[in-house]
């Protein structure tokens, strides 16, 4: 096994197709890498240092840099393709061990039924004194 903050050539061809295309025509200095700020996210999440604490030496950009990349990754859901993706190939090769599966409300969110008070015709709110 490599260092784990390396990403595999197989594994960035696939996050790499998934990442948004940054505009054209920015100035200032060539933006690194996304393959080098992606194991710089990489480094900081495997390690638990502070974004701030990246080391420049290792040439991933600044912890900022990473952060900020970071952020515009997950809110173009890149994380979330990926999963899905990795996930289902897994699924087909049937590897994924569910004996020990557990689900709660921080994986699925709950629905709403009859009876509930956002059904109720209060829209969802706490009823107040004087309609108890």
């Amino acid at each position: 096994m490599g260092v784990p903050w390396v990403a595999s050539d197989e594994l960035w061809t696939r996050i790499e197709q998934m990442l948004p295309v940054r505009p054209a025509g920015r100035t200032g200095p060539k933006p690194l890498p996304d393959r080098l700020v992606l194991q710089g996210i990489v480094f900081v999440r495997y390690t638990g240092i502070g974004w701030e604490d990246l080391p420049q030496e290792l040439g991933f950009g600044s912890g900022m840099t990473c952060w900020r990349r970071l952020r515009d990754w997950q809110e173009a859901g890149v994380f979330d393709r990926l999963h899905e993706v990795l996930l289902a190939e897994l699924n087909a090769a049937a590897v994924i061990d569910r004996s020990r599966a557990c689900v709660d409300a921080s994986q699925v969110r709950a629905k709403r039924g009859p009876g509930n008070r956002a059904e109720s015709g209060r829209g969802g709110q706490r009823p107040t004194r004087s309609a108890m």
